[in-house]
């Protein structure tokens, strides 16, 4: 009777097996499929008809959770989507048409909450893509057209500052303005096919800090503010030579010769000034240098070696290596240009 009933059951085991995985005349699937690995665990499970997806398709992780699960509204073609994580959290939704991203996606983060709202059209990123922030506030927005960037652009900085702007094509295009945490604007300026154009100004709670020209994506001139005892002054870069540092205030000497007493530290108008034609020349005394001034390397009176500057600066830089390879940087640059 036992070796009945187990003859039995092998055959209930059998039958049920080649009840699934079946391959019709014409090589297609059909009916209901599993698919294992070597070790027996399950990679996915669904039902076919014609060779086509119908149904529910459950897709797995090695140990059994479920992985994805794609819903078939249209056989074989577009389905509902949804995607989770080993602990079974749902992190995205949406749906695929013909295995492209189409329509809205959802995607969520570890404690289920909303992270990124995307549009697409077949595999295309297509409208709004919205970015939310733990708290589901919304850090970024930008529309998409044809996989690119096209419209409105808004994305926040720090706890309440921001930046809007608008793309065409995949470039920036027109004004963009930036606003810190106070509602201050800091930053505003142009902008033609990606490339800054006409005026680009930076600001701080005293004014502007910074006022450029630019054409054709090229810079062609920066003025900067100098905050002195007696107010404020515009100065082009062009005209600086070096900064040279008095405590928590800043000595600006001119290409003329002459100087200022500026009273925001050197750190704060090397900054301003911008690394594209100033250098730290001594890095421990913290003196910056117009890239211009730097002849090269000479000795004093006493014989030590020196930075060669024009125009003569009231001061000594004494280089160190990082100094000398430097300036001997700038020279290779020079020879390369002529």
């Amino acid at each position: 009777m036992k070796r009945c009933i187990s003859f039995l059951l092998l055959l209930c085991l059998a039958t049920a097996a080649t009840a699934q995985n079946q391959i019709d005349k014409q090589g297609r699937r059909q009916g209901k499929w599993l698919r294992t690995d070597k070790d027996g665990s399950k990679i996915f499970e669904g039902e076919f008809k014609d060779g086509l997806e119908v149904g529910t398709f459950t897709y797995y992780y090695s140990d059994g959770t479920v992985r994805l699960r794609n819903t078939f509204l249209v056989p074989g073609r577009y389905c509902a989507h949804e995607a989770y994580n080993r602990d079974g959290k749902l992190i995205a939704r949406g749906f695929f048409n013909q295995k492209n991203r189409d329509s809205v996606w959802t995607f969520y983060n570890e404690e289920g909450r909303l992270l990124k709202l995307a549009g697409y059209r077949m595999g295309i990123k297509q409208g709004p893509h919205i970015v939310f922030d733990a708290n589901g506030d919304t850090v970024e927005f930008t529309n998409w057209a044809d996989n690119r960037r096209d419209g409105r652009w808004w994305k926040r900085i720090g706890k309440k500052g921001y930046i809007t702007g608008h793309y065409k094509n995949g470039r920036m295009q027109g004004n963009v303005k930036e606003y810190d945490d106070e509602g201050r604007m800091v930053r505003d300026g142009n902008y033609v096919n990606g490339e800054k154009e006409g005026r680009y100004r930076y600001f701080d709670e005293k004014g502007v800090t910074v006022d450029e020209q630019w054409q054709n994506g090229a810079l062609r001139e920066r003025k900067v503010r100098l905050t002195t005892a007696s107010g404020n002054e515009m100065i082009a870069t062009y005209a600086i030579a070096y900064l040279y540092p008095r405590g928590r205030q800043t000595q600006v000497y001119r290409m003329d010769g002459s100087s200022t007493r500026c009273e925001e530290s050197i750190e704060t108008l090397f900054d301003r000034i911008g690394a594209e034609q100033f250098v730290l020349l001594d890095a421990k005394a913290r003196v910056v240098a117009n890239t211009v001034c730097i002849m090269g390397l000479t000795r004093d009176e006493e014989g030590r070696e020196i930075v060669h500057l024009d125009p003569n600066p009231p001061f000594s830089v004494f280089p160190d290596e990082d100094c000398k390879k430097m300036i001997t940087s700038l020279q290779r640059g020079e020879e390369l240009d002529e």
